[in-house]
């Protein structure tokens, strides 16, 4: 009787205190907001490992999960081949200067329209058009020892043409250590490139190249190169018999 006389007393002074009446179901209710501090310092607060509000996983989570879903699906043999298989490694390769992309110039030669002048000075192939006009290119071309000048026509045009080294050249690369293929066929391997436009009676083309980064040097053995992409514009906008200035 006096434990329950005081469990009452005990009550009472509760709700004296304002304190409100607890039921079973209350554990089942949703809980009130948790008020975070804004001082983001507070040891407290560190304590959690991340900013109120924001969940992140932890960084085991996120660096174990991938691997144990890779490790689920392969042997164990495969498994250590995964981890243990070097990284691939970029391959930089050197890009050709913007200024030798194509575009529309002002011309004033005294070429008609339809003539192709190749500046080797300046790495330049102009294609004459009308109205003071011309479609300037970059190409590359004979490196000391290897330049030339002169008029001659195209005499013939070819896609993805084939390669046979001269003698000369096969001889002169022999001398160095490079051993030329006396014939390679047509295709992207084939330093000649996508087209090839054929000067006269000579050994030199206006052709593409493989190694477009080469464009605006001196750099061949007297060949005029451009990129796979210029070649193939240039040689769906002249003829066979058009005349080709070389300066």
């Amino acid at each position: 009787m006096k434990t329950a006389f005081c469990s009452l007393l005990g009550a009472a002074a509760v709700l004296a205190a304002g304190a409100t009446t607890s039921f079973a179901n209350d554990r089942y209710a949703d809980r009130p907001p948790v008020m975070v501090s804004p001082d983001l310092s507070a040891p407290w607060v560190l304590q959690l490992g991340h900013a109120p509000g924001i969940v992140r996983p932890s960084r085991q989570a996120t660096t174990q999960q991938p691997l144990r879903r890779l490790f689920q699906a392969q042997p164990d043999r495969q498994r250590t081949a995964a981890v243990q298989r070097p990284a691939k490694r970029m391959v930089m390769r050197p890009q050709m200067n913007p200024l030798y992309l194509p575009q529309e110039v002002a011309y004033d030669g005294p070429q008609k329209p339809g003539t192709i002048v190749i500046d080797t000075h300046q790495n330049f192939l102009f294609l004459v058009e009308k109205n003071g006009k011309a479609r300037r290119y970059g190409v590359g071309t004979g490196k000391p020892g290897f330049e030339w000048s002169g008029t001659h026509k195209i005499t013939d045009k070819k896609v993805w043409p084939d390669w046979r080294p001269p003698a000369a050249m096969i001889a002169r690369e022999a001398a160095k250590g490079r051993y030329l293929p006396t014939y390679l066929a047509g295709g992207i391997e084939n330093p000649l490139g996508a087209r090839a436009l054929y000067l006269g009676t000579t050994e030199y083309r206006i052709h593409g190249t493989n190694q477009p980064w080469t464009i605006g040097g001196a750099v061949s053995s007297g060949c005029i190169r451009m990129r796979n992409e210029d070649v193939v514009d240039l040689y769906e906008r002249v003829n066979v018999g058009t005349t080709v200035e070389v300066i």
